[in-house]
């Protein structure tokens, strides 16, 4: 092995396979990183709403009722490339935001974190209990708010 070293010096590559600590095998491995989901979705170009699966892209969006079979809601849609699409099409679309026919529409699919909290499953036949510590009243937040720096009411 020391004759393939490139540099001779001390201290290069000093430490060898045969030093380095064996894998850890068996039930105490690396612990298994926490991942995060994360969920496929289209979105409208306009305003954000999350379109459910299976949408009709011919309607206009149901929040804001914009156009939604655009070039702004394609996937194809380029700024670097030909006629700003990177399918070739015949002639430039002059409004990005305005509903055209073009054949080789493809709705955009964005890929986001899942900021939904996860669900406990509950046991058969338990009663639903509400969340701790939730406000129902503004005075009810008051109270708490106060309760947080042990601040009375006087």
């Amino acid at each position: 092995m020391d004759g393939d070293r490139k540099y001779r010096q001390p201290g290069y590559q000093e430490r060898r396979e045969a030093d380095r600590p064996a894998p850890r095998t068996g039930g105490e491995g690396p612990a298994t990183p926490r991942f995060v989901r994360s969920v496929a979705a289209s979105r409208c170009f306009n305003c954000s709403n999350v379109l459910p699966a299976g949408f009709d892209f011919t309607t206009p969006c149901p929040k804001c009722a914009a156009a939604l079979h655009c070039c702004s809601q394609c996937a194809h849609l380029d700024s670097s490339a030909r006629f700003q699409c990177l399918q070739p099409i015949p002639e430039r679309m002059p409004y990005k935001d305005r509903a055209n026919e073009c054949a080789s529409f493809s709705p955009r699919i964005t890929v986001a974190r899942d900021t939904a909290a996860p669900v406990a499953p509950r046991a058969a036949g338990a009663p639903l209990v509400a969340a701790p510590n939730v406000p129902r009243k503004v005075q009810d937040a008051r109270a708490a708010f106060d309760n947080l720096f042990k601040k009375t009411s006087e």
